[in-house]
């Protein structure tokens, strides 16, 4: 899904340098929206880099290898996906509010949402999953599922 609406977001983000009220950005703007179209780039190439290989790799016997690269190229694709978005709406909210300081505010608030709830509680849920299995004994298998030892 973040796949799609990176390539989605992409694509739009092209479209706003053919516009006619681009000319008329400040250089600030310009640069913004530059940045946020390569980040925008980099995020679809990373999240939909692990479909190559799979498909390039598949049936060689590197399933481990595969899985290990999928999970830093999807890592690397959220985090820039976030960056991206957080960029989009920092340029979005200069353009439309005319207030630079509350543009800031509100899309440093939004890549603090993204950062809680993509990074941080996956890893809080991820140690206190580590420590109940330590006490009970269960153990993980690839599909996240528990079972007793």
């Amino acid at each position: 899904m973040c796949q799609t609406g990176a390539q989605i977001l992409f694509g739009f983000l092209i479209g706003v340098a053919f516009t006619p009220r681009f000319a008329a950005l400040p250089d600030f703007d310009k640069n913004l929206y530059t940045a946020t179209v390569i980040l925008g780039a980099v995020a679809t190439g990373a999240l939909i880099a692990p479909v190559a290989f799979h498909r390039l790799l598949a049936g060689h016997g590197m399933k481990a290898e595969l899985i290990h690269i999928a999970g830093h190229l999807i890592a690397t694709g959220l985090i820039t996906l976030a960056l991206t978005i957080a960029a989009a709406l920092l340029l979005l909210l200069r353009a439309a509010t005319g207030n630079p300081a509350a543009a800031w505010a509100l899309s440093a608030a939004v890549l603090l949402w993204f950062t809680t709830t993509w990074l941080v509680l996956p890893h809080v849920v991820l140690r206190r999953t580590t420590a109940r299995q330590a006490k009970t004994g269960e153990t993980g298998d690839a599909s996240g599922f528990t079972s007793p030892r």
